[in-house]
């Protein structure tokens, strides 16, 4: 099993997808990665060598940020938003959508489970 960026890549996947399961990596930055260490796409990440891997880890280093480092940077914007008390981090700090989605019908993912309301009494019932 190959461990890069600290994350240990699936067995018997092909690369492009084994190395989607980095932070930060998506299909496409796979395929580059692949096309810089000169890896088939379809190779199996069980048949990787050891070279294969050192260079994968390098290609990593040098041009992509990954896994912890990405996430800090991410959590540090979010903080820096929340901070400014702008709109985006007040939307932020409420667990609503954040770029302009409708919270009316949707969003549930984002707020949560939904929460019942006791209906309104009728006048009848107070007296």
């Amino acid at each position: 099993m190959a461990r890069i960026a600290g994350v240990d890549l699936p067995r018997n996947k092909r690369m492009e997808v084994a190395l989607t399961y980095i932070y930060g990596l998506g299909r496409v930055a796979a395929k580059k990665v692949c096309e810089q260490c000169d890896i088939d796409f379809n190779k199996k990440s069980d048949d990787l060598t050891e070279v294969e891997i050192t260079k994968i880890r390098e290609v990593l280093d040098k041009s992509f940020q990954v896994e912890g480092d990405l996430r800090r940077e991410v959590s540090l914007s979010i903080k820096r938003l929340v901070d400014l008390g702008c709109y985006r981090g007040v939307r932020h700090k409420k667990g609503l959508p954040v770029r302009g989605q409708r919270t009316h019908s949707n969003a549930r993912t984002r707020k949560g489970k939904a929460v019942a309301i006791a209906g309104k009494k009728s006048v009848k019932a107070l007296k």
